[in-house]
């Protein structure tokens, strides 16, 4: 059995495929080396590699457009380079999922990761995307799964931000 199979992330995957999303957009991020695993597995699932966060915000829209279902995996250092195209997001009213890995929190040790890190939550906010935080293991599939209801039947933009306590601290 793979992690992407087992534990916090396993039950993360399983919570979007349940809810119908077969996209998974992403720049590789080892936070979210799980869930991009198991979509590449996932015969029914589309893993979508991107060369910047930007283009997950469009492909996200696009999808909505032709009734399909997307999540865009990044880390809070990519959500600087998607603010222009969370316009589009909020002003066409789409839907919109994002999982955030956060850096810049809880036992940091790369300085270059502190100014987006910190300012990720209120930038999302900023550009009309809720936020909901998931710091523990427990955590992580119910608030995915809260997201995907405030996407899918609320309408709304949301990105849950997925702790630094719960991903570990990466050593510099």
């Amino acid at each position: 059995m793979t992690m992407a199979e087992t534990g916090w992330q396993g039950d993360c995957y399983r919570e979007l495929r349940a809810r119908g999303v077969r996209h998974f957009c992403y720049v590789p991020d080892s936070g979210h080396a799980a869930l991009i695993t198991a979509a590449r597995l996932d015969p029914d699932a589309v893993a979508l590699g991107l060369a910047a966060e930007q283009e997950g915000v469009a492909v996200i829209a696009g999808l909505h457009l032709g009734g399909g279902k997307g999540v865009l995996l990044m880390q809070s250092s990519g959500v600087g380079n998607c603010v222009n195209y969370l316009s589009l997001i909020k002003h066409g009213r789409f839907p919109f999922l994002a999982l955030v890995t956060m850096r810049g929190e809880f036992g940091e040790q790369n300085p270059w990761q502190y100014p987006m890190g910190q300012a990720t939550e209120a930038v999302l906010r900023a550009m009309g995307v809720i936020t909901l935080r998931a710091d523990a293991a427990a955590d992580a599939a119910v608030t995915v799964a809260a997201a995907c209801d405030m996407a899918d039947r609320g309408g709304q933009a949301v990105a849950v931000l997925l702790g630094q306590r719960l991903l570990g601290a990466k050593a510099f």
